[in-house]
């Protein structure tokens, strides 16, 4: 085994040389926080019931959401494949789903923003996603109901 700090072989009696397993100025991966890690792993699960087809047949998704194209049905490249607690969507993106229009958006502008180059950052809740709160998940299905193209769910 390599003594650990430097940063230059080490030769051993009747060794090869031995590398350190860290060059210097190496930084450890980012790690997301474990709670961020979690919820990103269920929401996943979630995202993975919508989404069809599956090997059982048609999808059956979760707590009454709507089925989902797979990404790779999904024709225009500006179409979002779902939706999140924060999206951003381009003003391709915006333009594509009809977004914003003032007399169906009032709910999201009020926690959306636009971006310099007429992107839209839209916050669906005022905290994290939770599906498990009632509140979260109707504003989830609203949003869903509001934009059928995301999910390639639009004829």
């Amino acid at each position: 085994m390599c003594p650990k700090g430097l940063y230059r072989p080490v030769y051993r009696r009747g060794a090869r040389p031995c590398w350190p397993r860290q060059r210097p100025f190496s930084a450890p991966p980012l790690l997301p926080s474990p709670s961020t890690w979690l919820l990103s792993r269920l929401y996943a699960g979630e995202i993975a019931g919508q989404t069809a087809p599956t090997l059982a047949g048609p999808p059956s998704p979760p707590r009454g959401l709507p089925a989902l194209k797979l990404f790779q049905h999904i024709l225009a490249p500006e179409i979002p494949y779902y939706l999140g607690w924060l999206n951003y969507w381009s003003a391709a993106a915006a333009r594509t789903i009809g977004f914003p229009d003032p007399n169906r958006d009032a709910e999201l502008l009020s926690l959306s923003r636009s971006t310099a180059t007429g992107g839209w950052v839209v916050q669906l809740t005022d905290a994290p996603l939770d599906l498990d709160n009632p509140s979260h998940l109707d504003a989830l299905k609203r949003a869903y109901e509001r934009f059928p193209e995301i999910g390639g769910r639009a004829p």
